[in-house]
Parts: structure tokens; C-alpha cells; sequence
């Protein structure tokens, strides 16, 4: 799957998760339509989420997913040819309350043609200082497996682990702060099968040849998160947020995001979002390596070049309520964001020029996440 799509989903997915006191999801489900567009990718594809409480401690919630992808990437333009695929993800999770403790454990499955993962889950929560502070420790294991379509015996494997450390505090009634901190170490099989480096080749009509990436077999991440939110009097939000992330290959990373939330009244939300990143290309990262096997470990991933990205993201919700119904509640949900991304030392080879000379790349995308929510 398309890199960019990975980490602007994850981007989407993860802003908000901030913390609160110790509660348990509310019976709901929600029915999601996700499209991104951008870079000769585009993935779609429907989302499923339902959470029920049992007993009075007790939520077990399940989440099916798909995205559809077809790819004419940069990457597969130049090297290959334009593929279609589909990513099929189960999940199923459960929360435990006890007082001021919630234990939370979900199991996730990923499958597609060429890429099968398993990831297990596991967090305690718990409050202090009369709700005032929350703490959250987890863990999480990934196993996957790697394959190459058309290459029945190339399989490979993949062990990720993930500890985050979650710190939550009301400052005053109308402002908190959460600081997160993850640490992520991956071993094993971590670069693309399919993607190649190229090399300066006096021999070659285009005056460069290609061979296939090698990277190392262990990474270790650090990202560090501040966030803090602050309520207006007219029930509207402000947030702030610094990200942080750092790793063994030699990548360093930051972004800084502000958004708004505005109600123009009890039903309407409306939001608004600016986000912008940066980051150094990896140590063992080129766009054009002088000679074949020039160093150990070669990559041309564009997503291990320096870069920059910015993004604009608005959206808003509409809110029904039904007394005295089997349902409680409903939101109509609608969101757009667009993207930009500078490479700064990837370049575009769809324009043949002298190897080295050819133009920098840069990409637009365009995100939207349309559901409904429903809670009873």
C-alpha cells in the first residue's frame, strides 16, 4: 500500500485520542466511507465500528475495514506497472471498568495479496487526584508477514512492538494538556520487496540502472505529543498540538497542528484544521547512488527523502436526537482534508533529463471521511 495513504490515515485516526476520565464507551455504531486521492493513488473503501456494553463493566466493540487500491504511483510508474489490490481488516476490543481502572485489549487482523498481520493490544488506564489526572500505559505486538506477488517462495517476516505512555491533565475547567510518549522497535524483513534504488550507469540508455532496496533489519522509533485544548465561552474549542519523532535510521521529524471546532448552534459542528510537517531523509536514503552496491543498505522510498508537507482539513457534523426511540441519537458526519508534499531530494523521473538534474517531485491529496453514528 501507498505510504503517503498509510501515514495520512494514521494522521486522521490518531489526532483527538486524547485521554479522558475513566468511562466506557457509549453503545454505538458507525458506518464510514473513506476516499484518498493523490500521487496516481487512489484507495476507498467502507469502515464498520459497533461498540455494546455488557454487563456494567464490561464494552466489547468489533471493526471491519477495507480499502480498495489502485496505484499509479511515482514508484510504480517508473519502475513497474499500475496494480489494483484490497487490504481486508477485522478487529475486536474489549474495556474493562473498575472504579478508576480500565483495562482495554483488542486483536486485529490485516490481510492482503502480498501482506498478512496480526496485532494484539493492551492498555490500563487509570485516574487520579478526583478525575483530575489520568495515566495510560500500553503495549502492543505485531506479527506480519511479507510476500511478493508473482514469487511464490520469497516470504518474509515482520515483529513490531509498541509501548506508549499516556499523561492527561485538567488545568483548569475550560483548558487540559496530554503528553504522549511511544516508543516503536521493528525487526525483521522492513523494506518494500518490490521497490528498487537507482544507480549512475554509463551504460544504460537512460544513463542509470536499477536494483532492489536493502535496509537494515532493526529500527527504533521515539514520537513525543503535546497537546492541549481550551474551551470558549460559546461552547467553540481551540487545540494545539507538537509532534516530535526520531529514529535509528537516522530520520527526525516535527509537526505543529492547530484546529477550531465551532457550533453554530445545538445540532451544527463545524471544524477546521492546519497542520504542517518536515523531516531529514534517512542515513542510508539517495536518489541517485553513484554505482551499484554502493553502501550496505540502499532506499529511494520517497517517504525516507527530506520533505514537507502541510495540510488544510475542514468538516463538520449535524446532530439528531430521538426521545423516547430504541435510538438515543444521531450525527451525520462530513470531512475534507487536502495535502501537500515538497520532496526535497526526490525526483521526478516521469521527466527524462542528464540523471541527477530531473525536476523535484511534489504531490496533492485529497482525503474525505463521510459516516454516520448512531448511539442507543
Amino acid at each position: 500500500m501507498n505510504h503517503n495513504y498509510k501515514y495520512i490515515l494514521l494522521l486522521l485516526v490518531l489526532v483527538g485520542n486524547s485521554l479522558i476520565a475513566a468511562v466506557l464507551p457509549e453503545d454505538s455504531a458507525d458506518a464510514l466511507y473513506h476516499s484518498y486521492d493523490g500521487g496516481g493513488v487512489e484507495v476507498n473503501g467502507p469502515s464498520i465500528l459497533v461498540r455494546k456494553k455488557v454487563l456494567d463493566d464490561f464494552s466489547v466493540s468489533a471493526n471491519y475495514y477495507v480499502d480498495m487500491v489502485s496505484s499509479a504511483s511515482i514508484d510504480v510508474v517508473t519502475t513497474a506497472s499500475e496494480y489494483t489490490e484490497e487490504r481486508t481488516q477485522y478487529s475486536v476490543g474489549v474495556d474493562y471498568l473498575n472504579q478508576d481502572t480500565t483495562l482495554s485489549f483488542s486483536f486485529t487482523n490485516s490481510s492482503e495479496s502480498d501482506y498478512e498481520s496480526d496485532t494484539t493490544s493492551f492498555a490500563i488506564s487509570q485516574d487520579f487526584f478526583s478525575n483530575l489526572t489520568t495515566l495510560s500505559i500500553g503495549y502492543t505486538n505485531g506479527s506480519d508477514i511479507v510476500k511478493k506477488n508473482g514469487q511464490d517462495d520469497f516470504l518474509e517476516e515482520v515483529e513490531r512492538q509498541n509501548y506508549r505512555l499516556d499523561l492527561t491533565q485538567i488545568i483548569t475547567k475550560s483548558f487540559f494538556m496530554s503528553l504522549a510518549v511511544e516508543g516503536i522497535t521493528d525487526e525483521g524483513f522492513l523494506n518494500n520487496p518490490y521497490r528498487s534504488v537507482r544507480y549512475l550507469d554509463p551504460t544504460a540508455g537512460l544513463g542509470y540502472s536499477y536494483q532492489l532496496e536493502v535496509y537494515p533489519e532493526t529500527k527504533t522509533s521515539t514520537a513525543v505529543a503535546l497537546m492541549g485544548r481550551y474551551f470558549l465561552p460559546y461552547r467553540a474549542a481551540l487545540n494545539l498540538e507538537y509532534r516530535q519523532y526520531t529514529d535509528t535510521w537516522g530520520i527526525d521529524g516535527s509537526s505543529f497542528e492547530l484546529g477550531y471546532t465551532h457550533p453554530l448552534n445545538d445540532a451544527i459542528i463545524l471544524e477546521a484544521s492546519y497542520r504542517i510537517y518536515d523531516q531529514n531523509e534517512a542515513d542510508f536514503y539517495s536518489d541517485l547512488f553513484p554505482y551499484q552496491d554502493a553502501q550496505n543498505f540502499l532506499a529511494r522510498d520517497k517517504e525516507l527523502s527530506a520533505f514537507s508537507s502541510s495540510s488544510i482539513g475542514i468538516g463538520g457534523s449535524y446532530e439528531f436526537n430521538f426521545e423516547g426511540a430504541v435510538i438515543d441519537k444521531a450525527t451525520l458526519n462530513l470531512f475534507y482534508n487536502f495535502f501537500h508534499f515538497d520532496y526535497e531530494n526526490f525526483r521526478d523521473l516521469t521527466v527524462q533529463s542528464t540523471p541527477g538534474t530531473e525536476p523535484l517531485y511534489e504531490l496533492d491529496a485529497h482525503v474525505i471521511r463521510a459516516f454516520v453514528s448512531i448511539w442507543f
